[in-house]
């Protein structure tokens, strides 16, 4: 019984730690335009008011495979300095179904070609687990005798971005307290809780030609007790509007992204991962798809290209 219970909590929080590498929070092919969710320092980059949202399902056709929405605002204040954003997230995965909801405040240095940003994240996640539905083997196992439902775990973290029009460079945590996740004594099961994530980011935009342009980005993702991971991209822009290119997360996927500049105000993006881990023979890939909005001018009257 205690190994059944094992199992099926190991499955309901992390959504098994060989496909996520026990990584809690949710990933994304397109990470470049959800930058703000891990990195607050990320506010105010675009220098006006800039709305960004993504559906991702990972794993088609899996039973229980995530399922993840996720809108993020941001935008400058006044003092040019200080901007302040905000991020929407719901993820579900088998009986797990979170919402997080998080503010967040970056200073700018500006220097003479790139800009120095630090940013606070706070917020919370309403963490929600239908325990009765997993089917214990014992029909009185007493941790599976009630559901959580929105359960409040408040949290803050952390980052710093370099970055200019054609570079930047972050590290991040955006969650540092290590909430527990279930109530009870569970000392078999180090893994009900929260765990801190820490990403480093980071891309450029190269020139090829008058018309084209190479832009090679990554994440790396390291969490408390797994493997470190990582995702690279190679994105070529032709013409300044159409964007098509690769990805690779290391031992999990290998895919596809294209991303239309429909004007210089939206954008739309979908992304597609072939799954390379022992999951792939049970789903068809993951689908994302990405929709990008910007509002009003810039502040200073910069007409520059974005290109993060």
């Amino acid at each position: 019984m205690k190994k059944v219970k094992i199992i099926c909590l190991l499955f309901l929080v992390l959504a098994s730690a060989k496909w996520g590498y026990a990584q809690q929070d949710p990933m994304f092919s397109q990470y470049m335009f959800n930058t703000l969710s891990i990195n607050p320092a990320y506010a105010g980059s675009a220098d006006l008011l800039t709305v960004n949202a993504i559906y991702r399902h990972q794993w088609v056709k899996f039973d229980g495979a995530p399922v993840t929405q996720t809108i993020t605002a941001h935008m400058p204040l006044k003092k040019e300095s200080l901007s302040f954003g905000g991020s929407i997230i719901n993820d579900s995965h088998g009986a797990v179904k979170q919402t997080g909801i998080y503010g967040d405040l970056s200073y700018r240095i500006f220097m003479d070609k790139s800009r120095l940003a630090f940013g606070l994240k706070g917020g919370l996640n309403l963490f929600s687990a239908n325990l009765q539905d997993l089917n214990p083997v014992e029909d009185d196992d007493p941790t599976f005798q009630a559901n959580v439902k929105n359960k409040a775990l408040p949290n803050f973290g952390a980052g710093i971005l370099w970055y200019s029009q054609k570079y930047y460079l972050g590290l991040s945590t955006p969650k540092l307290l290590t909430n527990k996740l279930i109530n009870g004594d569970l000392p078999d099961l180090s893994q009900n809780k929260e765990r801190r994530h820490f990403f480093l980011i980071g891309g450029l935009v190269i020139d090829v030609n008058n018309y084209l342009k190479f832009k090679p980005t990554f994440l790396v993702k390291a969490v408390s007790g797994a493997p470190i991971s990582f995702d690279v991209t190679a994105n070529f822009l032709l013409y300044e509007k159409f964007w098509v290119g690769a990805m690779y997360r290391f031992q999990d996927a290998a895919g596809l992204l294209l991303q239309y500049e429909v004007n210089n105000k939206i954008k739309v993006g979908y992304a597609y991962d072939y799954t390379l881990s022992d999951i792939g023979q049970y789903s068809n890939g993951s689908h994302e798809i990405m929709l990008g909005v910007d509002f009003g001018r810039k502040v200073g009257g910069d007409i520059s290209p974005r290109y993060f």
